[in-house]
């Protein structure tokens, strides 16, 4: 689904592509921008217990249906939050990135966003979104999905198809030092959801995403959220070498066990020996099923890297070479004829 946000900015070099949502886009995204450690995961149910593999899940990214409505929410000022209004169209997906990215102390974002961050600090928000239009690696990030246009059309032409799209949205739910906040770059400012925690800000995000999905649920059905969370390797790989480990140390316990066993009988011993060999079983069976899913996971991350590619891929040559070939040998025509009667 494509994304369209309000205002605007004039020029072929300062033009933002929309972006479709979808998790291997906005991951690969996010890598382009020059931030690691991080991925995006799409979520299928406003439920905690559906998403707890997912930890630790550092911000939400909601995609509805834009339309103009009244909203009685007064935004707050947050010391240190950042928070841009959206000044340029289409720009909504990278700031509702950027507004997880940016506000997450505990993430490596790279020297590029450090930079970007410290330099708009004391910005209001208007200059901090004009910052994000302005700057080349984050809208070179962004319009790396780019599709290729076949044909141009002029400005009025152009305005009247956008006018008539459907307008998609993107807006971001991230914790920030205690407070749940929903950060829509069409607002004035940050909407305060309330104290949270670490640990429960889930549990107020997940009502305020269904109740505006019920508002909408007689004339829209096509919502999308994604989760921007730690990479999904990082984490299994460090589960895996902590269970092994702890199976090391059981093995030399085991070891010391057998050692002292060795011609006597000892019933307490036993139960030991017992209780640690169903410990390390239960680990290796454990280490395991985190390798299976470490392989799940390079296998996202390929199909992730040639969908991508295809996404990004011109093939317009190869459509108008091929009609060329048709046309020259007489084929174009009779199949043009064929279709027409499908009609």
């Amino acid at each position: 689904m494509a994304s369209r946000g309000s205002s605007s900015s004039s020029g072929p070099d300062s033009s933002w592509c929309t972006v479709e949502s979808d998790p291997g886009v906005f991951t690969e995204l996010i890598q382009e921008i020059g931030v690691k450690g991080v991925q995006v995961e799409e979520i299928y149910e406003l439920e905690k217990k559906a998403i707890e593999e997912l930890q630790p899940l550092y911000g939400l990214i909601f995609l509805f249906k834009w339309r103009p409505e009244r909203d009685d929410r007064i935004p707050v000022e947050a010391y240190n939050l950042f928070f841009a209004k959206q000044v340029i169209n289409n720009a909504c997906a990278t700031q509702a990135i950027l507004s997880i990215l940016l506000n997450c102390p505990e993430l490596e974002i790279g020297e590029e966003l450090n930079q970007f961050k410290n330099f708009t600090k004391e910005f209001p928000p208007d200059l901090k979104g004009l910052a994000i239009s302005n700057s080349e690696p984050i809208r070179k990030a962004h319009n790396s999905f780019a599709r290729p246009e076949p044909f141009t059309v002029g400005e009025e032409s152009k305005q009247q198809v956008e006018d008539d799209d459907e307008i998609y949205h993107f807006i971001s739910y991230v914790p920030f030092n205690g407070v749940l906040y929903e950060l829509d770059g069409l607002k004035a400012g940050p909407i305060s959801l309330g104290e949270c925690t670490k640990d429960d800000w889930l549990d107020k995000a997940f009502p305020v995403i269904q109740k505006r999905i019920e508002k909408y649920a007689t004339s829209e059905i096509r919502f999308n959220l994604m989760a921007i969370i730690k990479d999904r390797k990082l984490v299994l790989n460090e589960e895996i070498a902590h269970l092994d480990q702890t199976r090391q140390e059981i093995e030399a316990q085991l070891n010391a066990l057998n050692s002292s066993q060795e011609g006597s009988v000892d019933v307490t011993g036993e139960k030991g020996t017992s209780e640690l060999q169903a410990k390390h079983l239960e680990i290796l069976q454990r280490i395991n099923e985190l390798k299976q899913q470490l392989e799940m996971e390079d296998e996202k991350i390929k199909n992730w890297k040639v969908e991508n590619i295809r996404r990004k891929h011109n093939y317009i040559p190869f459509f108008v070479n091929l009609l060329k070939i048709l046309a020259e040998k007489g084929q174009l025509t009779p199949l043009i004829q064929k279709a027409s009667k499908r009609v």
